[in-house]
């Protein structure tokens, strides 16, 4: 006897396919990979409380904020843009916007290509128990905060205590003060925070290098191809699509400025390139609690958001007009 024909058409793996309305099918799917939304669950809360509902606060930007009024009581601004247009007038707020973009800059060109090295050069070792030692201690610096680090930074470069400095004096030097100068204070920040993220950065790029076609490899060795051509022709060409969305959403942060590194490793020598957007904020908002500061500091914050999301729509148009890869 004949089994009925099944009322649901397979495709050529046997995934059957799903049918009705657009709403019907994306329910069928969600329902399908339930498990594995009930564990997305609580990223999504997380990202609603600390990222969607704060936008409420938003409108402080256009508003002449009066704290005992609150958000709503306060009335609005005008012209609506008023407070856009103080800040802006400000010589100190194109200071800081400066001095961010310029470290922003200086992270993304040295620091953005770093992981990946890493990245390859932890793919490239073959002693396995040597390759999760060099892992895990390239992982730790990203869970010890920078109020530690930044103390152990600036006793390791001073220069009368530090250990650098004493290297120096008994090479005949003269001991230099790094964190106190403003040539070198910026490149201290980037070593730095490169020092701290580079383990934790290579992450998604090891994981890149998992799905790597081991057949390519060995073809590309029993055609004579040395381990540096293995790596140019075949090992970055397959994990250029996640090089390109990295990039996309590192561009993004460009005037993200780490607020938690620079203002526990400034001083006031090197204020002039360490006041930085964060910084200003922080003085303008928190430090000078005040009506019209609160207003302000919103203000910049919000400038910085549309800056991120202009930087990142604009890579990923660039992005997609040259190698079809990109967010969406």
């Amino acid at each position: 006897m004949m089994e009925p024909m099944s009322t649901k058409a397979s495709t050529s793996n046997g995934t059957p396919h799903l049918k009705g309305n657009y709403f019907t099918r994306l329910m069928q799917q969600y329902w399908r990979c339930r498990y594995l939304v009930l564990l997305l669950i609580p990223s999504v809360v997380v990202l609603i409380i600390f990222k969607y509902i704060p936008m409420y606060g938003v409108q402080i930007a256009f508003k002449n904020f009066k704290l005992k009024d609150g958000i709503i009581g306060s009335a609005w601004a005008q012209p609506f843009y008023s407070v856009f247009q103080d800040v802006f007038a400000q010589p100190v707020f194109w200071n800081a916007f400066w001095n961010t973009l310029i470290l922003g800059l200086m992270n993304l060109l040295v620091g953005f290509p770093m992981p990946i090295i890493l990245a390859l050069l932890l793919n490239e070792l073959r002693h396995e128990r040597y390759k999760k030692v060099v892992q895990t201690l390239s992982y730790l610096p990203h869970f010890i905060s920078w109020v530690t680090l930044s103390g152990l930074f600036i006793q390791l470069l001073s220069p009368s205590t530090g250990p650098i400095a004493a290297i120096t004096r008994a090479l005949g030097g003269e001991p230099y003060y790094y964190m106190g100068r403003v040539e070198t204070f910026r490149w201290v920040l980037v070593v730095t925070n490169i020092w701290k993220g580079v383990g934790w950065g290579s992450i998604i790029y090891l994981a890149a290098l998992a799905g790597v076609d081991q057949e390519m490899y060995e073809a590309a060795l029993i055609d004579g191809a040395t381990r540096f051509q293995r790596v140019w022709y075949i090992t970055l060409p397959s994990i250029f699509p996640t090089i390109t969305i990295m990039l996309i959403l590192q561009s993004g942060s460009i005037l993200n400025d780490n607020f938690d590194q620079v203002y526990n490793m400034m001083n006031d020598a090197v204020y002039r390139v360490a006041n930085v957007l964060g910084v200003y904020t922080y003085d303008l908002g928190l430090k000078n609690l005040s009506n019209a500061g609160l207003a302000k500091s919103t203000a910049v914050g919000l400038f910085k958001n549309v800056i991120a999301l202009i930087l990142v729509l604009t890579t990923n148009a660039i992005s997609k007009k040259i190698s079809d890869n990109g967010i969406w």
